[in-house]
């Protein structure tokens, strides 16, 4: 089973959306794994987003994603990332399709409520940013049997 790190940014737990989005992942058949609210710091924050360093919006993201608290969650399933992709809508919520998390639930692209890993290998890393082993947690998921073969 694949994993990945999903991020409710600041915008999305100002809004009270954290809950709306995390029964949208669930009800899709992934599995959680891994869940709490936290302030990312500065460091974390740079190292996040260590890609973008230089480009003109980096400074924006940094402000942005450490102004509040963010909910952050490790989901598991088959094809994890490319589901989570796709429930999120593209990353221009004006361009996001009716029924994804942004083409339902946002306007602006600086402000799109979610991050999910854009890969596996850069799930892993984000995995591993945001959380410690010991605070993911396997276990037996009865409905498991009913969601696939």
């Amino acid at each position: 089973m694949q994993r990945t790190l999903v991020l409710v940014k600041p915008d999305g737990v100002q809004r009270g959306l954290a809950g709306a989005i995390l029964a949208r992942l669930e009800r899709r058949g992934l599995k959680l794994i891994g869940l709490k609210m936290m302030r990312i710091n500065k460091d974390v924050a740079a190292r996040h987003y260590a890609e973008h360093h230089g480009k003109p919006f980096y400074e924006g993201l940094i402000a942005f994603i450490t102004s509040g608290p963010v909910v952050a969650m490790i989901w598991e399933g088959r094809e994890a990332v490319s589901v989570v992709r796709s429930l999120m809508g593209a990353t221009d919520p004006l361009k996001a399709a009716p029924g994804t998390i942004r083409g339902d639930l946002a306007l602006d692209l600086g402000m799109n409520l979610i991050h999910g890993s854009d890969s596996a290998g850069r799930a892993e890393t984000e995995i591993a940013l945001f959380f410690q082993p010991s605070e993911l947690h396997e276990y037996e998921r009865t409905a498991d049997r009913w969601i696939r073969e």
